[in-house]
């Protein structure tokens, strides 16, 4: 598990400093309902996949993803502070 408590009260820039700090951990991808803006540039800098679609419990986006359920963005799908 990695921690995300130190951007949690972020002023602003939460999703690009979540996304550092995913990169710094190595991932390579990341399952997720939404992204923005902001965090989207950061992963796909680093070459970080990202899937969205994710919904439920972490098991049920898992399964999802295994099941190929999950759609890779090309870019965000939502705006910075939706």
């Amino acid at each position: 598990m990695i921690s995300n408590e130190t951007n949690l009260n972020a002023v602003q820039g939460a999703g690009l400093q979540a996304a550092q700090t995913l990169v710094n951990q190595g991932v390579q991808a990341v399952v997720t309902g939404h992204v923005g803006p902001k965090a989207f540039a950061g992963l796909r800098s680093a070459n970080v996949t990202i899937y969205t679609g994710a919904e439920g419990t972490v098991r049920q986006a898992l399964e999802a993803f295994q099941a190929g359920r999950l759609r890779a963005l090309s870019q965000a799908d939502v705006q910075g502070h939706w």
